[in-house]
Protein backbone atom coordinates (compact mmCIF):
# COMPACT_ATOMS: atom_id res chain seq x y z
CA UNK A 1 0.00 0.00 0.00
CA UNK A 2 1.43 3.45 -1.08
CA UNK A 3 1.32 5.94 2.11
CA UNK A 4 0.85 9.64 1.12
CA UNK A 5 3.93 10.66 4.08
CA UNK A 6 5.51 8.76 6.74
CA UNK A 7 6.14 9.99 10.68
CA UNK A 8 9.32 8.22 11.20
CA UNK A 9 11.00 6.87 14.44
CA UNK A 10 9.22 9.18 16.72
CA UNK A 11 7.90 7.66 19.85
CA UNK A 12 4.50 6.78 19.67
CA UNK A 13 2.05 8.12 22.20
CA UNK A 14 -1.44 6.55 20.93
CA UNK A 15 -4.34 7.67 23.22
CA UNK A 16 -4.67 4.87 25.24
CA UNK A 17 -2.48 6.12 28.09
CA UNK A 18 -0.16 2.71 26.85
CA UNK A 19 3.67 3.37 27.70
CA UNK A 20 5.36 5.29 24.99
CA UNK A 21 6.90 3.07 21.88
CA UNK A 22 9.19 3.66 19.16
CA UNK A 23 6.58 3.08 15.88
CA UNK A 24 6.25 5.06 12.11
CA UNK A 25 2.67 6.48 12.18
CA UNK A 26 1.44 6.28 7.88
CA UNK A 27 -0.99 8.36 6.69
CA UNK A 28 -2.70 8.01 3.34
CA UNK A 29 -6.11 9.68 2.43
CA UNK A 30 -6.08 11.62 5.26
CA UNK A 31 -6.13 9.01 7.68
CA UNK A 32 -3.75 6.85 9.55
CA UNK A 33 -2.90 3.79 7.12
CA UNK A 34 -0.20 2.12 8.81
CA UNK A 35 1.82 1.93 12.52
CA UNK A 36 4.77 0.24 12.56
CA UNK A 37 8.42 0.03 11.47
CA UNK A 38 10.28 0.51 8.31
CA UNK A 39 7.48 2.09 6.88
CA UNK A 40 8.78 4.38 3.55
CA UNK A 41 6.57 6.70 1.55
CA UNK A 42 7.54 9.63 -1.10
CA UNK A 43 7.50 11.96 2.11
CA UNK A 44 9.56 10.69 5.28
CA UNK A 45 9.35 13.47 8.32
CA UNK A 46 12.24 12.02 10.57
CA UNK A 47 10.76 12.64 13.94
CA UNK A 48 13.53 10.98 16.18
CA UNK A 49 13.65 12.68 19.49
CA UNK A 50 9.93 13.92 19.38
CA UNK A 51 6.52 12.36 20.72
CA UNK A 52 3.62 11.66 17.95
CA UNK A 53 0.68 11.54 19.23
CA UNK A 54 -3.32 12.34 18.47
CA UNK A 55 -4.10 16.21 17.56
CA UNK A 56 -5.26 18.06 20.71
CA UNK A 57 -9.18 18.96 21.32
CA UNK A 58 -10.23 21.64 22.69
CA UNK A 59 -13.33 21.14 24.50
CA UNK A 60 -14.28 24.33 25.58
CA UNK A 61 -13.67 27.17 22.94
CA UNK A 62 -14.49 30.63 22.15
CA UNK A 63 -13.45 30.72 18.08
CA UNK A 64 -16.74 30.41 17.49
CA UNK A 65 -16.69 34.10 15.87
CA UNK A 66 -12.65 34.61 15.31
CA UNK A 67 -12.73 31.21 12.78
CA UNK A 68 -14.56 33.13 9.83
CA UNK A 69 -12.32 36.27 10.57
CA UNK A 70 -9.13 34.14 10.76
CA UNK A 71 -9.59 30.65 9.65
CA UNK A 72 -6.48 29.26 10.75
CA UNK A 73 -6.88 29.96 13.88
CA UNK A 74 -2.74 29.95 14.62
CA UNK A 75 -3.07 30.57 18.86
CA UNK A 76 -4.40 27.20 19.22
CA UNK A 77 -3.02 25.30 16.06
CA UNK A 78 0.45 26.08 17.01
CA UNK A 79 -0.37 24.75 20.91
CA UNK A 80 -1.23 21.07 18.87
CA UNK A 81 -4.80 21.65 18.93
CA UNK A 82 -6.20 19.81 15.77
CA UNK A 83 -10.33 20.06 16.60
CA UNK A 84 -11.88 22.80 18.42
CA UNK A 85 -15.95 22.93 20.18
CA UNK A 86 -17.22 26.14 19.64
CA UNK A 87 -21.25 27.21 21.21
CA UNK A 88 -19.88 27.02 24.94
CA UNK A 89 -21.92 28.26 27.76
CA UNK A 90 -25.52 28.25 26.67
CA UNK A 91 -24.63 31.12 24.79
CA UNK A 92 -23.37 31.71 21.45
CA UNK A 93 -24.12 32.64 17.66
CA UNK A 94 -27.51 30.10 16.85
CA UNK A 95 -29.80 29.83 16.67
CA UNK A 96 -30.81 33.47 16.15
CA UNK A 97 -34.18 35.44 15.15
CA UNK A 98 -33.04 37.56 12.35
CA UNK A 99 -34.48 40.22 14.27
CA UNK A 100 -32.47 39.68 16.86
CA UNK A 101 -29.06 39.34 15.31
CA UNK A 102 -27.83 42.72 15.65
CA UNK A 103 -28.77 42.71 19.74
CA UNK A 104 -27.42 39.15 20.14
CA UNK A 105 -24.33 40.27 18.22
CA UNK A 106 -23.30 43.17 21.16
CA UNK A 107 -24.46 40.81 23.66
CA UNK A 108 -21.55 38.36 22.32
CA UNK A 109 -19.00 40.72 21.62
CA UNK A 110 -17.25 40.51 25.46
CA UNK A 111 -17.20 36.74 24.96
CA UNK A 112 -16.65 36.23 21.34
CA UNK A 113 -15.37 39.34 20.13
CA UNK A 114 -16.24 40.83 17.13
CA UNK A 115 -13.75 40.99 14.22
CA UNK A 116 -15.72 42.74 11.37
CA UNK A 117 -17.80 39.93 11.16
CA UNK A 118 -21.75 40.49 9.75
CA UNK A 119 -23.51 38.01 11.28
CA UNK A 120 -25.96 36.72 8.11
CA UNK A 121 -27.12 33.37 9.71
CA UNK A 122 -30.06 32.51 11.69
CA UNK A 123 -29.90 28.40 12.05
CA UNK A 124 -27.12 26.16 13.23
CA UNK A 125 -27.32 24.76 9.62
CA UNK A 126 -26.64 28.34 7.61
CA UNK A 127 -23.53 28.92 10.65
CA UNK A 128 -21.76 25.66 9.95
CA UNK A 129 -22.16 26.72 6.18
CA UNK A 130 -20.45 29.70 6.70
CA UNK A 131 -17.85 27.96 9.08
CA UNK A 132 -17.26 25.56 5.82
CA UNK A 133 -16.94 28.15 3.73
CA UNK A 134 -14.44 29.86 5.78
CA UNK A 135 -12.24 26.30 5.16
CA UNK A 136 -10.65 26.60 8.84
CA UNK A 137 -7.76 24.97 9.54
CA UNK A 138 -8.65 22.89 12.32
CA UNK A 139 -11.56 20.47 12.76
CA UNK A 140 -14.89 22.29 14.12
CA UNK A 141 -17.78 20.75 15.96
CA UNK A 142 -20.52 22.75 17.41
CA UNK A 143 -22.86 22.28 20.52
CA UNK A 144 -26.23 24.28 19.91
CA UNK A 145 -26.90 26.72 22.91
CA UNK A 146 -29.40 26.58 25.23
CA UNK A 147 -29.46 29.94 25.41
CA UNK A 148 -30.08 30.55 22.35
CA UNK A 149 -32.78 27.73 22.55
CA UNK A 150 -34.35 29.60 25.34
CA UNK A 151 -34.18 33.21 23.56
CA UNK A 152 -35.93 32.24 20.35
CA UNK A 153 -38.93 30.70 22.21
CA UNK A 154 -39.13 32.79 25.27
CA UNK A 155 -37.12 36.03 25.00
CA UNK A 156 -34.64 37.39 28.13
CA UNK A 157 -36.97 36.93 30.59
CA UNK A 158 -36.94 35.90 33.73
CA UNK A 159 -39.95 33.38 33.50
CA UNK A 160 -40.42 29.11 33.83
CA UNK A 161 -41.03 27.13 30.52
CA UNK A 162 -44.16 25.97 30.52
CA UNK A 163 -45.22 22.21 28.60
CA UNK A 164 -45.64 24.09 25.08
CA UNK A 165 -42.10 26.09 25.48
CA UNK A 166 -40.30 22.97 26.83
CA UNK A 167 -41.87 21.25 23.62
CA UNK A 168 -40.72 24.28 21.28
CA UNK A 169 -37.78 24.01 22.95
CA UNK A 170 -37.27 20.37 22.60
CA UNK A 171 -37.89 20.57 18.26
CA UNK A 172 -35.32 23.31 18.11
CA UNK A 173 -32.94 21.09 20.20
CA UNK A 174 -33.54 18.48 17.92
CA UNK A 175 -33.39 20.61 14.68
CA UNK A 176 -29.99 21.99 15.69
CA UNK A 177 -29.00 18.54 16.36
CA UNK A 178 -29.97 17.33 12.91
CA UNK A 179 -28.38 20.38 11.28
CA UNK A 180 -25.23 19.17 12.88
CA UNK A 181 -24.59 20.41 16.30
CA UNK A 182 -23.22 17.84 18.39
CA UNK A 183 -24.26 18.07 21.94
CA UNK A 184 -26.49 20.94 23.76
CA UNK A 185 -24.54 23.71 26.23
CA UNK A 186 -25.56 25.92 29.11
CA UNK A 187 -24.26 28.63 30.95
CA UNK A 188 -26.40 28.55 34.55
CA UNK A 189 -24.74 32.06 35.90
CA UNK A 190 -25.86 33.79 32.27
CA UNK A 191 -28.76 35.42 30.87
CA UNK A 192 -31.43 33.70 30.05
CA UNK A 193 -29.90 30.29 30.83
CA UNK A 194 -29.80 30.82 34.53
CA UNK A 195 -33.80 31.26 34.48
CA UNK A 196 -34.33 27.58 33.62
CA UNK A 197 -35.37 25.21 36.26
CA UNK A 198 -33.70 22.40 36.97
CA UNK A 199 -37.25 20.56 35.51
CA UNK A 200 -36.20 22.42 31.97
CA UNK A 201 -33.06 20.72 32.06
CA UNK A 202 -33.88 17.77 32.83
CA UNK A 203 -36.97 17.78 29.83
CA UNK A 204 -33.85 18.75 27.45
CA UNK A 205 -31.39 16.46 28.69
CA UNK A 206 -34.24 13.63 27.88
CA UNK A 207 -33.65 14.94 24.11
CA UNK A 208 -30.22 15.13 24.04
CA UNK A 209 -30.62 10.68 25.62
CA UNK A 210 -32.21 10.23 22.12
CA UNK A 211 -29.33 10.43 20.21
CA UNK A 212 -26.94 9.89 23.01
CA UNK A 213 -25.58 13.37 22.84
CA UNK A 214 -23.95 15.06 26.16
CA UNK A 215 -24.98 18.15 28.12
CA UNK A 216 -21.93 20.59 28.11
CA UNK A 217 -22.63 23.06 31.37
CA UNK A 218 -21.41 26.13 33.35
CA UNK A 219 -22.94 25.29 36.73
CA UNK A 220 -25.18 27.29 38.44
CA UNK A 221 -22.33 27.23 40.89
CA UNK A 222 -18.59 27.32 40.61
CA UNK A 223 -18.06 29.05 44.58
CA UNK A 224 -20.44 29.05 47.70
CA UNK A 225 -23.00 26.66 46.63
CA UNK A 226 -21.41 24.37 43.95
CA UNK A 227 -22.18 21.52 45.85
CA UNK A 228 -25.93 21.97 45.40
CA UNK A 229 -25.00 23.23 41.73
CA UNK A 230 -23.48 19.57 41.35
CA UNK A 231 -25.79 17.23 42.65
CA UNK A 232 -28.22 19.72 40.19
CA UNK A 233 -26.24 18.34 37.30
CA UNK A 234 -26.06 14.56 38.61
CA UNK A 235 -29.83 14.55 39.54
CA UNK A 236 -30.21 15.62 35.21
CA UNK A 237 -28.08 13.36 34.43
CA UNK A 238 -29.74 10.45 36.28
CA UNK A 239 -33.30 11.91 35.60
CA UNK A 240 -32.94 12.24 31.77
CA UNK A 241 -30.34 9.36 30.96
CA UNK A 242 -28.02 11.71 29.11
CA UNK A 243 -24.51 12.31 29.57
CA UNK A 244 -23.32 15.63 31.94
CA UNK A 245 -19.60 16.84 30.54
CA UNK A 246 -19.22 19.70 33.45
CA UNK A 247 -17.23 22.90 31.87
CA UNK A 248 -14.18 24.15 33.41
CA UNK A 249 -14.09 22.38 36.03
CA UNK A 250 -12.93 24.83 39.20
CA UNK A 251 -13.76 25.68 43.41
CA UNK A 252 -13.37 29.88 43.27
CA UNK A 253 -12.71 31.97 46.23
CA UNK A 254 -10.38 31.30 49.06
CA UNK A 255 -13.51 29.85 51.50
CA UNK A 256 -14.38 27.65 49.10
CA UNK A 257 -11.25 25.73 47.88
CA UNK A 258 -11.70 22.94 50.65
CA UNK A 259 -14.77 21.45 49.08
CA UNK A 260 -12.51 20.76 46.08
CA UNK A 261 -12.23 16.80 47.24
CA UNK A 262 -16.14 16.84 48.08
CA UNK A 263 -16.87 17.63 44.54
CA UNK A 264 -13.94 14.90 43.68
CA UNK A 265 -15.98 12.54 45.77
CA UNK A 266 -19.28 13.28 44.21
CA UNK A 267 -18.33 12.71 40.86
CA UNK A 268 -16.63 9.33 41.33
CA UNK A 269 -19.53 8.47 43.13
CA UNK A 270 -22.48 9.35 40.38
CA UNK A 271 -19.88 7.60 37.72
CA UNK A 272 -19.67 4.44 39.90
CA UNK A 273 -23.23 5.02 39.89
CA UNK A 274 -23.33 4.37 36.28
CA UNK A 275 -23.86 7.58 35.53
CA UNK A 276 -22.10 9.08 32.59
CA UNK A 277 -20.40 12.32 33.87
CA UNK A 278 -17.00 13.69 32.33
CA UNK A 279 -15.72 17.59 32.64
CA UNK A 280 -12.81 19.40 31.74
CA UNK A 281 -10.92 22.13 32.78
CA UNK A 282 -7.76 24.60 32.70
CA UNK A 283 -4.39 25.20 33.76
CA UNK A 284 -4.51 28.36 35.45
CA UNK A 285 -5.51 29.74 38.50
CA UNK A 286 -7.82 32.26 36.55
CA UNK A 287 -10.82 32.78 34.65
CA UNK A 288 -12.05 34.72 32.10
CA UNK A 289 -15.58 35.77 30.84
CA UNK A 290 -17.97 38.77 30.22
CA UNK A 291 -17.66 41.51 32.82
CA UNK A 292 -21.35 41.40 32.63
CA UNK A 293 -20.97 38.78 35.28
CA UNK A 294 -20.13 40.67 38.02
CA UNK A 295 -23.75 41.37 38.36
CA UNK A 296 -26.49 39.84 40.40
CA UNK A 297 -28.88 37.37 38.23
CA UNK A 298 -31.96 40.19 38.46
CA UNK A 299 -29.51 42.93 36.87
CA UNK A 300 -29.94 40.73 33.43
CA UNK A 301 -33.84 39.93 33.41
CA UNK A 302 -35.33 41.31 30.03
CA UNK A 303 -31.92 41.48 27.87
CA UNK A 304 -29.33 43.80 26.89
CA UNK A 305 -31.89 46.79 27.26
CA UNK A 306 -33.09 46.06 30.76
CA UNK A 307 -29.74 45.94 32.42
CA UNK A 308 -28.32 48.96 30.54
CA UNK A 309 -31.65 50.64 31.81
CA UNK A 310 -30.52 49.24 35.53
CA UNK A 311 -27.55 50.88 34.98
CA UNK A 312 -28.44 54.11 34.44
CA UNK A 313 -30.69 53.79 37.69
CA UNK A 314 -29.19 55.13 40.88
CA UNK A 315 -31.22 52.88 42.92
CA UNK A 316 -30.86 49.68 41.00
CA UNK A 317 -27.07 50.57 40.96
CA UNK A 318 -26.99 50.98 44.53
CA UNK A 319 -28.83 47.69 45.16
CA UNK A 320 -26.18 46.03 42.60
CA UNK A 321 -23.14 47.48 44.76
CA UNK A 322 -24.98 46.45 47.99
CA UNK A 323 -25.27 42.56 47.00
CA UNK A 324 -21.77 42.69 45.11
CA UNK A 325 -19.80 43.73 48.24
CA UNK A 326 -21.63 41.58 50.53
CA UNK A 327 -19.35 39.13 51.95
CA UNK A 328 -21.80 36.13 53.15
CA UNK A 329 -22.14 33.17 51.24
CA UNK A 330 -24.37 33.62 48.30
CA UNK A 331 -26.45 31.73 45.55
CA UNK A 332 -25.14 33.44 43.11
CA UNK A 333 -21.68 33.21 41.58
CA UNK A 334 -20.46 36.72 42.84
CA UNK A 335 -17.37 37.39 40.98
CA UNK A 336 -16.44 40.44 43.17
CA UNK A 337 -16.38 39.00 46.17
CA UNK A 338 -13.90 35.78 44.85
CA UNK A 339 -11.53 38.87 43.16
CA UNK A 340 -12.47 42.28 44.24
CA UNK A 341 -11.56 44.70 41.98
CA UNK A 342 -7.87 44.04 41.60
CA UNK A 343 -8.07 41.21 40.93
CA UNK A 344 -10.49 41.61 37.83
CA UNK A 345 -8.55 42.96 34.95
CA UNK A 346 -9.80 44.03 31.37
CA UNK A 347 -9.22 41.36 28.92
CA UNK A 348 -11.17 42.92 25.94
CA UNK A 349 -13.01 46.25 24.75
CA UNK A 350 -14.74 45.27 21.43
CA UNK A 351 -15.52 48.65 20.46
CA UNK A 352 -11.87 49.84 20.19
CA UNK A 353 -12.27 52.50 22.78
CA UNK A 354 -9.64 52.84 25.68
CA UNK A 355 -7.19 50.62 24.83
CA UNK A 356 -4.81 51.45 27.42
CA UNK A 357 -7.10 49.98 30.01
CA UNK A 358 -6.18 46.34 28.66
CA UNK A 359 -4.74 44.00 31.01
CA UNK A 360 -5.45 46.95 33.53
CA UNK A 361 -7.45 45.49 36.92
CA UNK A 362 -10.75 47.27 37.54
CA UNK A 363 -9.19 49.28 40.34
CA UNK A 364 -6.47 50.84 38.15
CA UNK A 365 -9.28 51.82 35.49
CA UNK A 366 -11.02 53.80 38.06
CA UNK A 367 -8.49 55.37 39.62
CA UNK A 368 -7.82 56.44 36.08
CA UNK A 369 -11.04 57.74 36.06
CA UNK A 370 -11.17 59.43 39.16
CA UNK A 371 -13.97 57.50 40.37
CA UNK A 372 -15.22 54.17 43.07
CA UNK A 373 -14.44 50.74 41.53
CA UNK A 374 -17.84 49.83 41.33
CA UNK A 375 -19.13 52.85 39.30
CA UNK A 376 -16.03 52.60 37.29
CA UNK A 377 -17.20 48.74 36.54
CA UNK A 378 -21.27 50.06 35.76
CA UNK A 379 -19.84 52.61 33.51
CA UNK A 380 -17.57 50.88 31.49
CA UNK A 381 -20.45 48.04 30.88
CA UNK A 382 -23.09 51.20 30.38
CA UNK A 383 -20.57 52.91 27.83
CA UNK A 384 -19.76 49.35 25.94
CA UNK A 385 -23.42 48.17 25.91
CA UNK A 386 -22.07 45.23 27.90
CA UNK A 387 -19.61 44.30 25.55
CA UNK A 388 -16.62 44.34 27.67
CA UNK A 389 -14.76 40.60 28.48
CA UNK A 390 -12.23 40.06 32.01
CA UNK A 391 -9.90 38.17 34.07
CA UNK A 392 -10.78 37.43 37.16
CA UNK A 393 -8.03 35.60 39.67
CA UNK A 394 -10.45 33.34 42.19
CA UNK A 395 -8.82 29.67 41.96
CA UNK A 396 -6.05 27.66 43.79
CA UNK A 397 -2.81 26.03 42.27
CA UNK A 398 -3.57 22.61 44.57
CA UNK A 399 -6.99 22.38 43.22
CA UNK A 400 -6.02 22.77 39.79
CA UNK A 401 -3.65 19.64 40.39
CA UNK A 402 -5.94 17.98 42.09
CA UNK A 403 -8.57 18.17 39.23
CA UNK A 404 -6.02 17.70 36.73
CA UNK A 405 -5.17 14.26 38.71
CA UNK A 406 -9.40 13.17 37.91
CA UNK A 407 -8.88 10.56 35.14
CA UNK A 408 -12.25 11.94 33.40
CA UNK A 409 -11.25 15.29 33.41
CA UNK A 410 -9.81 16.59 29.82
CA UNK A 411 -8.34 19.88 29.07
CA UNK A 412 -9.65 22.88 27.41
CA UNK A 413 -8.48 26.40 26.85
CA UNK A 414 -11.80 28.59 27.38
CA UNK A 415 -9.86 31.02 25.52
CA UNK A 416 -10.78 34.50 24.63
CA UNK A 417 -9.30 35.95 21.92
CA UNK A 418 -10.24 39.41 21.48
CA UNK A 419 -8.33 42.47 23.02
CA UNK A 420 -5.60 41.34 25.14
CA UNK A 421 -7.02 37.64 26.58
CA UNK A 422 -5.93 35.04 28.99
CA UNK A 423 -2.60 33.48 28.15
CA UNK A 424 -4.91 30.11 28.02
CA UNK A 425 -5.73 30.73 24.57
CA UNK A 426 -2.27 30.76 23.77
CA UNK A 427 -0.74 28.28 25.99
CA UNK A 428 -2.73 25.63 27.65
CA UNK A 429 -1.76 22.61 26.09
CA UNK A 430 2.13 23.05 26.27
CA UNK A 431 1.75 24.49 29.44
CA UNK A 432 0.47 20.83 30.60
CA UNK A 433 3.18 19.35 29.13
CA UNK A 434 5.78 21.21 30.95
CA UNK A 435 4.21 22.36 34.03
CA UNK A 436 2.80 19.22 34.94
CA UNK A 437 4.67 16.58 32.72
CA UNK A 438 7.92 17.43 32.80
CA UNK A 439 8.70 19.60 35.70
CA UNK A 440 5.82 18.99 38.54
CA UNK A 441 5.19 15.34 37.88
CA UNK A 442 1.68 15.54 38.37
CA UNK A 443 0.66 13.63 35.11
CA UNK A 444 2.72 11.14 33.44
CA UNK A 445 3.41 11.96 29.46
CA UNK A 446 1.23 9.22 28.28
CA UNK A 447 -1.83 10.07 30.90
CA UNK A 448 -1.75 13.81 29.95
CA UNK A 449 -1.82 13.08 26.20
CA UNK A 450 -4.65 10.86 27.11
CA UNK A 451 -6.60 13.21 28.64
CA UNK A 452 -6.26 15.72 26.13
CA UNK A 453 -7.28 13.40 23.17
CA UNK A 454 -8.89 10.35 23.54
CA UNK A 455 -10.56 11.37 27.11
CA UNK A 456 -11.73 14.02 25.57
CA UNK A 457 -13.23 12.70 22.26
CA UNK A 458 -14.93 9.92 24.31
CA UNK A 459 -16.99 13.04 26.68
CA UNK A 460 -18.22 14.29 23.18
CA UNK A 461 -18.79 11.28 20.91
CA UNK A 462 -15.89 11.90 18.53
CA UNK A 463 -15.77 8.50 17.11
CA UNK A 464 -13.24 9.33 14.56
CA UNK A 465 -10.74 11.42 16.83
CA UNK A 466 -8.63 10.71 19.41
CA UNK A 467 -6.33 8.21 19.30
CA UNK A 468 -3.69 6.83 17.17
CA UNK A 469 -4.94 3.91 15.47
CA UNK A 470 -5.51 2.99 12.16
CA UNK A 471 -8.53 4.37 10.26
CA UNK A 472 -8.76 7.27 12.10
CA UNK A 473 -8.63 10.52 10.39
CA UNK A 474 -4.81 11.71 11.02
CA UNK A 475 -4.61 14.50 12.96
CA UNK A 476 -1.74 14.04 14.63
CA UNK A 477 0.99 16.34 16.92
CA UNK A 478 4.89 15.96 16.35
CA UNK A 479 6.63 17.47 19.55
CA UNK A 480 9.50 17.40 21.90
CA UNK A 481 9.32 16.69 25.24
CA UNK A 482 12.20 17.88 26.44
CA UNK A 483 11.62 21.97 24.72
CA UNK A 484 7.46 22.03 24.74
CA UNK A 485 7.17 24.86 27.15
CA UNK A 486 4.26 27.52 27.26
CA UNK A 487 5.85 31.22 26.13
CA UNK A 488 1.96 33.17 27.06
CA UNK A 489 1.74 34.57 30.57
CA UNK A 490 -0.62 37.69 31.85
CA UNK A 491 1.37 40.03 30.96
CA UNK A 492 2.58 39.28 27.47
CA UNK A 493 -0.97 36.67 26.66
CA UNK A 494 -0.07 36.73 23.16
CA UNK A 495 3.00 34.60 22.91
CA UNK A 496 3.05 31.63 20.85
CA UNK A 497 4.62 28.23 22.11
CA UNK A 498 8.03 26.65 21.63
CA UNK A 499 8.37 22.51 21.40
CA UNK A 500 5.42 22.20 19.13
CA UNK A 501 7.46 21.23 15.89
CA UNK A 502 4.30 19.73 13.47
CA UNK A 503 0.77 19.27 13.40
CA UNK A 504 -1.52 17.80 10.73
CA UNK A 505 -5.15 17.86 9.84
CA UNK A 506 -6.43 15.34 8.34
CA UNK A 507 -2.95 14.49 6.81
CA UNK A 508 -2.12 17.70 6.06
CA UNK A 509 0.40 19.64 7.47
CA UNK A 510 -0.85 22.68 9.09
CA UNK A 511 2.52 23.65 10.91
CA UNK A 512 5.68 22.79 9.99
CA UNK A 513 8.66 23.78 11.97
CA UNK A 514 7.01 25.68 14.22
CA UNK A 515 5.25 28.03 11.76
CA UNK A 516 1.88 28.27 9.95
CA UNK A 517 1.78 26.20 6.33
CA UNK A 518 -1.66 28.27 5.68
CA UNK A 519 -3.19 24.90 4.42
CA UNK A 520 -6.63 24.23 6.05
CA UNK A 521 -8.01 21.14 5.81
CA UNK A 522 -10.16 21.66 8.87
CA UNK A 523 -13.71 19.35 8.47
CA UNK A 524 -17.34 19.60 10.51
CA UNK A 525 -17.41 17.17 13.12
CA UNK A 526 -20.80 15.82 14.82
Amino acid sequence: MALDRVLKGGRLVDGTGAPGRLADVGVRGGRIAAIGEGLTAAEEIECAGHVVCPGFIDTHSHSDVKVLADPLLPMKVRQGITLEVFGQDGISVAPVRVEERAVWKQKLAGLLGDFGVEWDWSSVRDYLARVADARPAADVAYLVPHGAIRQCVLGGEDRPADARALAAMGDLLRQALAEGACGLSTGLIYPPCCYADTAELIALGRVLAESRRPLVVHMRSESDRILDALDEMIRVGRESGCAVHVSHLKVAGRENWPRAEEVARRLEDGRRAGQRLTADQYPYIAGSTLLGAILPPWAHDGGTEATLARLALPAARGRMKTMMADPAPADWDNFWKWSGPEGIVVADIPSGRHPEWLGQSLAEVARRRGQDPFEAAFDLLGEERMGVAMVSFSQDEAVVERFLRLPFANLCTDGLLGGRPHPRAYGTYPRVLARYVRERHTLSLEEAVRKMTSQAAEAMGFADHGLVAEGLRANLVVFDPAAVNDRATFEEPMRFPEGVRDVFVGGEPVVRHSEMTGRRPGLLVS
